[in-house]
């Protein structure tokens, strides 16, 4: 019988040293699922940005800078106004409904337009007096204890007249453009591209708003009021308890030059 041979080694097994291909491919597989999940949902969104800016008529090339160039001319002529900045807003008026606005900051006035990107022609334009603004104010939307009305988000509101009090036949007419503030939030396409975020949200319309009525208030006080705009972080209250036609009005998008299939409004 052949003995084991004396002496000889013995190579100890590596525990845990092992190769092991089927945990590797899992892994593997998993991590090529979440990049594909990640790509398609950035394709997704990609693609829903595509379809909004197709449907609003701002977004066609060079129908802003059409309006701003119209409004220019139209302020430098009439008024003796140079722009300074210009930006594309959507105001919110006291019943919760969207507009858009074309809104221009000179060294004197600000100037809220209502523009027709489908026509390419100003239909109104608001004056507000920079050192007639006494507050500018941000915060998220409240309302009534008991109002079915709702608005996510934050906006931003100027009042110009502390002295003057809305009426109660202002507040809860409609049509009324008669109050002494507005109340402004991001365009629609703020978030669809970069050139659209530099002039559509309220943060850097806010820090230039600011700046001009601070300076307006020095180099042009207005006799027998108080100078100088209170700089506020509070919510904005609208008062509204029902929202039904703000309801329909702001989900079709009627306050925006919009494509709504063969008619646009």
């Amino acid at each position: 019988m052949a003995q084991p041979e004396q002496g000889g080694e013995f190579s100890p097994v590596a525990l845990g040293a092992q190769d092991h291909p089927e945990s590797e491919t899992k892994q593997d597989t998993k991590s090529n699922q979440a990049q594909d999940a990640n790509k398609s949902q950035a394709s997704e969104t990609h693609s829903n940005q595509k379809i909004v800016l197709r449907k609003f008529f701002v977004a066609r090339p060079g129908a802003f800078e059409q309006a701003v160039e119209d409004l220019t001319n139209q302020l430098l002529s009439k008024e003796k106004e140079i722009v300074n900045s210009a930006w594309l807003l959507t105001e919110i008026d006291h019943w919760n409904n969207e507009k858009e606005r074309v809104v221009l900051i000179t060294a004197n006035n600000l100037f809220i337009c209502k523009y027709d990107f489908i026509m390419l022609c100003c239909q109104q334009i608001q004056k507000v007096p920079l050192n007639f603004i006494d507050r500018i104010c941000r915060g998220p939307f409240i309302f009534p204890q008991k109002s079915l009305d709702k608005r996510d988000g934050e906006g931003l509101r100027i009042h110009w007249d502390k002295l003057r009090e809305a009426s109660f036949l202002s507040r809860w007419n409609p049509l009324s453009g008669d109050l002494p503030y507005t109340t402004f939030i991001d365009h629609p396409l703020s978030t669809t591209s970069e050139k659209f975020s530099a002039f559509s949200q309220i943060s850097p319309f806010n820090d230039q708003l600011v700046k001009a009525v601070q300076e307006s208030h020095k180099t042009n006080p207005v006799p027998g009021r108080a100078n100088g705009a209170l700089i506020l972080n509070q919510p904005l209250l609208i008062e509204t308890y029902v929202g039904f036609m703000s309801f329909i009005g702001n989900r079709n998008k009627l306050g925006y030059s919009l494509a709504r299939g063969s008619v646009g409004f």
